[in-house]
Parts: C-alpha cells; structure tokens; sequence
C-alpha cells in the first residue's frame, strides 16, 4: 500500500529502525500512535498533536512539549504531569519503531 504524507523539506529524513529518533515526523504524519487517535479522533492520518519546530528543524509530539496546545482544557499545573507521562505513552527516547519505507518525493519539473 502506498501513502502519501506531507513532511517539511528541512526535516530530517527517517532513521533505521531501532536509531533514535530524530524528529522526522513519518511515524506520526502516517498515522497516531494509541494515544494520538484519542487526541485525533481517528486511526489514519496525521496526528494533530504533530508539530514542526523550526527552532529545531523537526517535528515534535505537542503532547510531550506544550500540552496545553493540545488539551485547551487542561489546567497549567497538571501539564508537567501529561508531558512526562506522554513521553512514557509514546516510548519516546526507545528508538524508532516505524516500519514504513520514506520516500522523497520526485522534484517538481512542471516548468
């Protein structure tokens, strides 16, 4: 099956499986982790809580950064709590499980 995700042209391209991950957004741009379709509300597609830093020239989980973005409601002092425990629901800092196959995609030659 092929897919088609939109990524920044400055993001970093995919790391192996099981290298750190980087920020490249594939995982996330191709469809929510478990906790990402609740926030969604889907089960394909781009997670929203998927954000691009330009600071750091990657993406990042908001979830883990700036909860409030994600979860309006949420009151301020309970957003470190949702951050480190996102970082557990994510498995961030495991290494990269995605098994999808990245390709750039040809560059536009209409005119």
């Amino acid at each position: 099956m092929t897919q088609v995700i939109w990524l920044q042209p400055e993001a970093p391209r995919q790391p192996a499986l099981g290298q750190p991950c980087n920020g490249c957004g594939v995982c996330c741009a191709a469809e929510p982790c478990p906790v990402g379709m609740l926030l969604s509300r889907r089960r394909r597609g781009a997670c929203r809580a998927l954000v691009w830093s330009a600071a750091d020239g990657c993406y990042r989980c908001a979830l883990v950064q700036a909860p409030g973005r994600v979860l309006p409601w949420l009151p301020v002092a309970a957003a470190p709590w949702v951050a480190r425990a996102a970082r557990r629901w994510i498995a961030a800092a495991t290494g990269c499980d995605a098994t999808l196959v990245a390709e750039p995609s040809a560059p536009d030659r209409a005119g």
